[in-house]
């Protein structure tokens, strides 16, 4: 994202990337006003020529609206905002959705200005500038699962085994070289050469497959980093562990991994933690929050009320580090389970 100026009551931005959707769509909820070149039919322009109607001419123009709704799937291309017409040459008053994609440039504000934590999520996306997607892949002898690596999230893309595939002839290593040498030419497909990739595994298949998609041609950055466990299991192990930092370690997902592991460490271990709305109010108030992770959609409610947001500021106010985290990764999932937020403490609260 990259912020083209800071507005009275909002910001400019510009698109940059399917990440920055992800932000806009925890950021223009009901309530927000948000600004673009849209185009909406002029009725004026309707007429009939050879007793045929002729369409409405549809009109560029900027439309700003409220927004009244969002709607938004990971991984996806564009972000709808709906909402009726504040300010516009036509039709100020009806109902209008914004469709909001990369190289858009929109204006969001809010009566008051932008809350704290917007404003937050703004500056985090606009320091992240453009970096780049990473495929990650699990190679064992007899399967291949093969992800993509958002700033936000994990996309399941393809699975490919030899397991309980029916009947087969020939030497097996035959067989499994050209199992390999099939995934690598579809792995080729999904990821440029301008995207880096990890290969992981248990095993020493991961150095072969490589090995496959250099024969094929690749030219991306590789890491290769062995892991201590197969399946999808590996490629959190990837994340948490930090064996692939050299290319993914500035991924804001890797920081939301990483605490969110560390807070289900010391849970277990009873140790410097807390999570759940009182605990970690408790632990605010005390000044012993140090980093706290939470879903970024708690921090934002449709009346603004959020009781999050009162702890979060609580936080920040004694010197913590506030993570607005997404669910779209397994540790996004665990952080949900026990309520979408964990605090790391300065001290264990009695």
């Amino acid at each position: 994202m990259r912020r083209v100026k800071w507005l009275d009551e909002g910001v400019r931005v510009r698109i940059e990337s399917e990440d920055d959707l992800w932000v806009l769509s925890h950021i223009c909820g009901s309530g927000c006003l948000v600004g673009m070149l849209s185009h909406r039919r002029d009725s004026t322009t309707g007429t009939k020529e050879d007793s045929r109607a002729k369409s409405a001419e549809r009109k560029p123009m900027w439309i700003l609206l409220e927004a009244s709704e969002t709607a938004f799937h990971p991984f996806t291309d564009n972000l709808r905002v709906h909402g009726v017409i504040k300010e516009a040459r036509i039709d100020i008053g009806s109902h209008h959705t914004h469709v909001i994609g990369v190289g858009n440039e929109i204006e969001i504000s809010r009566e008051g200005g932008l809350s704290r934590m917007d404003r937050s999520l703004i500056k985090e996306a606009v320091s992240s500038g453009r970096k780049a997607r990473a495929g990650l892949m699990v190679v064992e002898n007899d399967e291949v699962l093969i992800f993509e690596v958002a700033t936000h999230g994990i996309r399941d893309v393809s699975q490919f085994s030899l397991r309980g595939g029916g009947k087969r002839t020939g030497d097996s290593t035959a067989v499994r070289k050209e199992f390999f040498e099939k995934v690598a030419k579809e792995a080729r497909m999904v990821f440029p050469d301008p995207m880096p990739l990890v290969i992981c595994g248990p095993g020493l298949a991961r150095e072969g497959f490589e090995g496959n998609l250099r024969e094929l041609g690749a030219e991306n950055m590789i890491v290769n980093a062995p892991t201590t466990i197969g399946g999808r299991s590996a490629a959190n192990e990837v994340l948490a562990e930090g064996l692939a930092d050299s290319l993914l370690g500035e991924h804001a997902l890797v920081e939301q991994v990483r605490v969110i592991e560390e807070g289900l460490k010391r849970v277990s271990a009873e140790g410097a933690v807390s999570y759940g709305l009182g605990q970690v109010s408790e632990a605010a108030e005390q000044g012993a929050v140090e980093t706290l992770v939470i879903e970024a959609s708690l921090l934002r409610t449709e009346d603004g009320q959020s009781r999050w947001a009162a702890v979060a500021d609580a936080v920040e106010s004694s010197g913590g580090k506030i993570i607005q985290a997404s669910t779209d990764h397994d540790a996004g999932q665990q952080l949900h389970g026990i309520g979408g937020a964990i605090a790391i403490l300065r001290w264990k609260l009695d």
